[in-house]
């Protein structure tokens, strides 16, 4: 029996969609921001009896790097390369008309790539770095052509909603494996394991299984793409060639390119504090007796969990305000944050600025994707092209705030200046909103 083709706008076609946030949001909580940090400041730093760091030099190609350096060096490659393939590859994807193709890719290189991090160890650190530089790539390069089918299969109206639901579900879905993998690494003894490394490892491998079981749900009902020619040894420069019509038209469109400007910026202070967060926790706060691990594992749940309340909450202010003007007063608290984390301590300090970063983290995400949507001229056909600015524009941010934050702390000798340059860009960003036409959605 063939299957059922859904309308653009139907309940199930939206519920599909939005589950594939369920399916790989938990690469985003358990490596880039909870399990993994924390298992990688346990081999790359030497601590006394009492946890305080001794050394933080990692050796790797013959150079020695301080260990937050390192991997925010190798976090901005990654997110380099990310922005260098997708305008090539999502050009690609709506010329030939087969988004699916390219999101499914993404999907598995990402998915099988968090599971090789079970092998991750100091003896064969480049084995590992790899592992987790693709991963990320797998992970930023299927959302390029997940966020591609928002306008395509919803209708301006139920874009807020179907972006803030997607966003909650993968909060939802992330803080359940994750709350499995902490069971098996905290009771360890009692799962049959002889220390916290092997379930630890374990983690890595459930993360690839759920996102790649998940994501079959959202495979199956969302359309291939409006196919437009057969593959041709020319689709490549055809490509290049609709992303340079592409950028035309943004040029025209004066709300879209100053909304993207302003994005641009502030994205990349939001995506920043989101990869730092826990080295954060790790290096600059005194945890005294409490368990650091622990410590640190509950505010990322914290911030998962607030977030979908602020998901929600971003959601309905829009309706009732504007999305520019509640996209300003997000920033504006933003900055407060970065203030006030300057200043943090001690660990309920530090559960206090997660519970503010939950609330705003999910509905600046939520809120900023579905914007970019509602800004697309109505005729546009070739989204995902349009999609790719919005993605590239996110992901060269990160690359700046990246190396901004491991120059800075390199240079200081402290993660907390970095986090105070991160709320300028809130400001700017803040700033180039008002500018935004405010007829603008």
């Amino acid at each position: 029996m063939p299957k059922t083709i859904l309308p653009k706008g139907s309940k199930k076609l939206l519920n599909a969609w939005a589950f594939y946030d369920w399916a790989n949001s938990v690469y985003n909580l358990v490596i880039s921001s909870a399990i993994f940090p924390i298992f990688y400041g346990a081999l790359t730093l030497v601590k006394d009896e009492d946890g305080k760091v001794l050394d933080d030099t990692v050796r790797f190609l013959g150079i020695d790097f301080n260990n937050d350096t390192l991997i925010s060096y190798v976090t901005a490659a990654a997110f380099l390369m990310v922005s260098f393939l997708s305008p090539l590859l999502s050009g690609i994807a709506d010329y030939v008309g087969n988004k699916k193709m390219f999101m499914k890719f993404f999907c598995y290189l990402g998915a099988f790539s968090s599971i090789g991090l079970y092998w991750f160890n100091m003896d064969h650190l480049w084995f590992g770095l790899l592992c987790y530089f693709m991963a990320l790539i797998g992970f930023w390069s299927s959302l390029v052509f997940y966020n591609s089918y928002l306008p395509d299969i919803a209708f301006p109206e139920q874009q807020d909603a179907i972006s803030a639901k997607g966003y909650s579900l993968g909060y939802i879905g992330s803080v359940l494996l994750l709350v499995i993998c902490l069971a098996m690494i905290l009771k360890f003894d009692t799962f049959g394991f002889e220390d916290e490394s092997t379930p630890t490892r374990l983690s890595f491998v459930l993360t690839g299984l759920w996102w790649i079981g998940f994501s079959q749900y959202t495979y199956y009902h969302l359309p291939k793409g409006n196919k437009k020619e057969n593959f041709t040894k020319d689709i490549l420069f055809n490509g290049f060639k609709e992303l340079k019509l592409i950028w035309s038209k943004i040029k025209a469109n004066i709300p879209l390119k100053r909304y993207l400007g302003a994005f641009f910026v502030y994205s990349m202070a939001v995506q920043t504090i989101m990869l730092v967060a826990t080295y954060f926790g790790i290096e600059e706060l005194d945890w005294g007796k409490t368990d650091s691990t622990t410590g640190l594992i509950v505010s990322i749940l914290l911030i998962q969990i607030v977030a979908v309340l602020g998901a929600y909450v971003t959601s309905r202010c829009s309706t009732r305000f504007g999305n520019i003007n509640t996209l300003i007063v997000l920033n504006v608290i933003w900055i407060i944050i970065c203030v006030f984390a300057y200043t943090i301590t001690t660990p309920m300090e530090f559960y206090i600025t997660a519970s503010a970063v939950g609330l705003v983290m999910g509905g600046i995400q939520s809120l900023s994707r579905s914007t970019y949507s509602k800004l697309l001229p109505e005729d546009a056909v070739d989204t995902t092209s349009y999609f790719s600015f919005y993605d590239v524009s996110e992901k060269i941010g990160i690359v700046i705030g990246m190396l901004s934050y491991g120059y800075i702390a390199q240079l200081t000798g402290s993660i907390r200046y970095s986090i105070i340059f991160l709320g300028l860009f809130f400001l700017v960003g803040m700033i180039l909103l008002t500018r935004v036409n405010k007829k603008a959605p």
